[in-house]
């Protein structure tokens, strides 16, 4: 079994647009957010193998709120500049280069990339017309290798918007 975990960055900010877009921090509100989340994540007791983020700030910094929580090494997050808007194609490729070992893996990126591959593994009817901040889709995969996880069978163990938390 693999369990992959997709998140979208927290509410960042857009107070200073002379920054470029990568560099946007987390506001105060999506800090609270995605600790919330990431909360709820540890009750559900979420340990993912790796955690992989863009190398936006609102995505990394999110990621280290959530590593924080659920006791995985700052250090080990990984940075994979292909989750800043490369498409869902390019999500798909850092999960079949992933080893066999890892159980579980959590991407930290942006929309509309996140909603996208979600909607990749979701039902009709459970398809979402958009992965809030700090949202997390849960999918877990009935095989053994990351290369067969697209044909696998799967389950989709929770889907969290965080107004509903």
């Amino acid at each position: 079994m693999k369990t992959l975990y997709l998140v979208r960055h927290a509410k960042s900010s857009w107070d200073d647009l002379t920054i470029e877009d990568y560099e946007r921090p987390l506001l105060s509100k999506g800090i609270q957010r995605a600790k919330k989340v990431a909360e709820h994540l540890l009750k559900r007791g979420v340990k993912p193998d790796v955690i992989i983020s863009s190398h936006a700030v609102r995505a990394y910094e999110t990621a280290r709120i959530i590593a924080a929580r659920l006791a995985f090494p700052e250090k080990e997050i990984l940075i994979d500049e292909n989750l800043y808007f490369s498409g869902a194609e390019a999500m798909e490729n850092i999960l079949y280069g992933l080893d066999d070992k890892l159980k579980s893996v959590m991407l930290v990126g942006h929309n509309p990339d996140m909603t996208r591959f979600a909607n990749v593994f979701l039902q009709e009817g459970e398809k979402i017309d958009y992965l809030p901040t700090s949202g997390v889709v849960s999918v877990l995969f009935h095989s053994e290798e990351w290369q067969k996880i697209m044909l696998a069978k799967r389950e989709i163990p929770f889907v969290i918007f965080p107004k509903t938390l």
